[in-house]
């Protein structure tokens, strides 16, 4: 039996599965080696033969996956999702964003706003400042930050607000401040599915790991690291 598990997931879930990967190690003797990639970046490296055993990203990225003959159909579950939210330096003046007017507000008035622009989070900010009508005020604002630094390059003053996961802001502290989650009219879940690989080196161990994630054990460090369960 191999004791090696192989687990790529997207970087918006890595702050979540990260804490509990220790427990599932000592827990089973196996060891987990993971890597992290925008979701669709991780896409595109499965489809061009990158080896894994389980895989974390969007439901709808693991469903053409499956039918690409990648995933191991039925293998998908549903594993959460995480809240869009703003963060800021630590230590600035708080800022409230609880409304819609107040987000727009606040959009308008930050010098600069960093965001993943080719991640799942930054598709659908680019696609909500269309929406609310304010995207030629705001684009000139937007630093484009590759992926998984959203939050960090915010922390280290590169711009004033950075919009990205929840669960990115909350790994970055102390550096780094929530500032709050998008307001409800406008909040967008990122969801994420578990799949495991047609081609697992040991499928029943990548099944042990999706259920031990999938446990109501994880929920609360999930919670605690902002991924909610459905």
């Amino acid at each position: 039996m191999n004791q090696e598990i192989r687990l790529f997931g997207a970087i918006a879930v890595r702050p979540a599965v990260l804490a509990l990967i220790s427990q599932f190690e000592a827990a089973t003797g196996f060891t987990v080696a993971v890597k992290w990639e925008l979701n669709p970046t991780v896409k595109k490296q499965i489809e061009a033969g990158e080896p894994f055993d389980l895989v974390i990203i969007n439901p709808d990225l693991i469903e053409d996956l499956t039918a690409l003959g990648k995933i191991k159909a039925a293998s998908q579950v549903a594993f959460g999702r995480i809240a869009m939210a703003v963060a800021a330096k630590a230590g600035g003046r708080p800022l409230y964003i609880g409304s819609v007017e107040a987000f727009e507000h606040a959009l308008k008035s930050a010098r600069s706003i960093a965001y993943a622009s080719e991640g799942t989070s930054g598709g659908y900010f680019s696609s909500l400042l269309e929406r609310l009508g304010i995207a030629d005020e705001v684009k000139p604002k937007l630093v484009a930050v590759p992926g998984g630094q959203t939050a960090p390059a915010v922390g280290r003053g590169e711009a004033e607000l950075g919009v990205v996961p929840v669960t990115s802001i909350l790994a970055a502290a102390p550096e780094v401040m929530l500032v709050g989650q998008f307001p409800a009219e406008l909040q967008s879940y990122i969801d994420f599915a578990i799949g495991i690989s047609a081609d697992s080196r040991d499928a029943e161990a990548a099944k042990q790991l999706s259920e031990f994630l999938m446990s109501t054990a994880a929920d609360d460090i999930l919670a605690a690291k902002g991924l909610e369960r459905r």
